[in-house]
């Protein structure tokens, strides 16, 4: 079997997949896609800090321009061609749509803590789910309704503990607001990826997605960037690569399963949101973070436990 030796080169092994076990071949995207949100959680922890320093647009028009700088010298190198039709007008979609979300979830960090914020924002796969049956035409198993309502009863309980001890401020309602406008692009996100991963390798879904949201951002940008100090940089240049990594190995992962089967699996990023909210913020966990995380963990587990490989189209290189 050969070494998988690092994300920019999965999608090399696509027509070989049929080649390895069926556990293999239905772990794999669970796998990759796990890897994919714990990078793009570590890169929520990286803007907090920007946009709180900058603010959110500043911190995700940079972000947006530093990917663009490490995702397309990699397309091209693979041999990136202009995309046809059908295809560049998912990835503008997808841009457009990423780069609202983007914005409106950066927001919200600066006005709530990271995990707070991204425990609200699981009600996006709640929402996918059912959006996969509408615009898919995916069939909605039994274990994947339980493994979203747990998910989602996990999220209730780590929620409810944290309002029930929180100041309701205006700053607090800003930050819902945001989350919740943020949370439903998202769910159109997922959407939009399975369809994109079907007809684009994942280093040409990562350049689409930093240009086109760079693009769409820098229309404002000249009036109201603001340029970040020396100490920030090194964040936003995290942030961009982690964006990167995220957005290639999620897009591997949606090719090679289904919507309803890795989409639970979002819930795990809570799991990394409190591990990296104790590394940078040291926030410690209380008794519903922990109950509600084994909530998470147990739809993750169902999730995964359930039928896990649909083969779709492959995805070309």
């Amino acid at each position: 079997m050969p070494i998988l030796r690092d994300p920019f080169e999965l999608h090399r092994y696509a027509d070989g997949m049929d080649a390895y076990p069926a556990s293999v071949r239905g772990l794999a995207p669970i796998f990759l896609a796990v890897v994919g949100i714990a990078c793009l959680s570590l890169m929520d922890a990286f803007m907090k800090g920007a946009a709180l320093a900058i603010g959110a647009l500043s911190a995700t028009w940079l972000r947006s321009v530093l990917g663009t700088g490490i995702a397309v010298p990699i397309w091209l190198v693979r041999g990136g061609r202009w995309p046809r039709r059908n295809v560049l007008r998912l990835h503008l979609l997808r841009g457009l749509v990423s780069t609202f979300m983007g914005l409106s979830f950066f927001f919200a960090l600066t006005k709530l803590p990271i995990a707070e914020a991204i425990a609200i924002s699981f009600i996006a796969p709640l929402i996918a789910l059912y959006l996969a049956r509408i615009l898919l035409g995916e069939t909605i198993r039994k274990p994947a309704v339980i493994a979203s309502a747990l998910g989602f009863l996990g999220t209730l309980i780590i929620v409810g503990g944290k309002i029930g001890r929180s100041n309701f401020d205006t700053d607090t309602a800003l930050g819902l607001v945001a989350i919740l406008f943020s949370a439903l692009l998202y769910a159109y996100n997922f959407i939009i990826i399975r369809q994109q991963s079907q007809l684009a390798g994942p280093s040409e879904i990562a350049a689409f997605h930093s240009g086109v949201s760079a693009i769409v951002l820098g229309l404002v940008a000249p009036f109201l960037l603001v340029v970040p100090e020396m100490a920030d940089w090194g964040a936003l240049a995290a942030a961009a690569a982690l964006t990167v990594i995220g957005a290639m190995t999620l897009a591997w992962a949606y090719a090679r399963a289904e919507t309803q089967v890795l989409v639970p699996l979002e819930y795990s990023g809570f799991l990394w949101a409190a591990l990296f909210g104790w590394l940078f913020f040291r926030e410690a966990l209380t008794w519903t973070t922990v109950l509600g995380t084994l909530c998470i963990v147990s739809g993750c587990w169902i999730a995964a436990s359930g039928p896990r490989h649909a083969k779709p189209e492959q995805s070309p290189v």
